[in-house]
């Protein structure tokens, strides 16, 4: 199956270099360029994508309320943001917002193929650590999600704690260990807990942690 790419930079330059890399692929073909999030959604809103590579900085309409809008349509594509530095608050916004993870635009080339295979086949781009160190960096006021009912009431014991060991960055590995489970086990229970809480991935999971405060900043 071809994975279809659209770049959103209001660098030209960028979008260039990043579609050149894309058509090299036989996997991969580029079905559309824009250079502002107003112009992006315009094109999306005609065309199929599968992946958009969405810059968060541009004029007119940034890539953080594009992606907050684009996400909002059923069906739409997965999105993966572009930042100049990976600690930016504004990558951060994104991943609330829903995008699948985010890439520093001086990435290696092999780095960008790899992260548009991963988003595609249903996986975040970034691990749990990155997102808890981004989160450590510009969250320390991170507005919390109060309410009278459990956020996690849904969750049974066991699938509590994995969720508390996501939050903190562990891989399925080290949360085998932990809880003397095996991998296959947490995996499944990883499966249920995002279909319980309605999320997408692991990152997601992370965020939610952070805003129900299930899991201090820091800790």
């Amino acid at each position: 199956m071809t994975i279809r790419v659209v770049f959103v930079d209001d660098q030209v330059m960028v979008r260039d270099g990043f579609v050149m890399v894309v058509e090299s692929q036989d996997d991969m073909e580029v079905v559309g360029e824009a250079g502002d999030g107003a112009e992006a959604l315009d094109l999306l809103a005609g065309r199929r994508a599968d992946i958009v590579l969405m810059d968060v900085r541009m004029p007119r309409l940034d890539g953080v309320e594009a992606t907050r809008r684009l996400l909002a349509h059923p069906d739409a594509p997965k999105v993966i943001v572009l930042t100049t530095f990976d600690l930016d608050e504004h990558a951060f916004a994104a991943l609330q917002a829903g995008a699948s993870g985010f890439l520093v635009k001086d990435a290696p080339a092999e780095d960008l193929l790899a992260a548009i295979r991963t988003v595609h086949r249903g996986d975040a781009v970034i691990a749990p650590s990155t997102t808890r160190r981004l989160l450590d960096h510009v969250a320390a006021d991170l507005p919390g999600r109060h309410g009278a009912a459990d956020p996690v009431a849904s969750l049974t014991d066991r699938e509590r704690d994995v969720l508390l060991l996501i939050a903190r960055g562990a891989s399925n590995a080290t949360i085998a260990r932990q809880l003397f489970l095996s991998e296959g086990t947490v995996k499944t229970h990883v499966g249920r807990i995002l279909a319980k809480l309605g999320l997408r991935d692991r990152v997601q999971a992370v965020i939610y942690a952070y805003e129900h405060r299930l899991i201090r900043i820091g800790s």
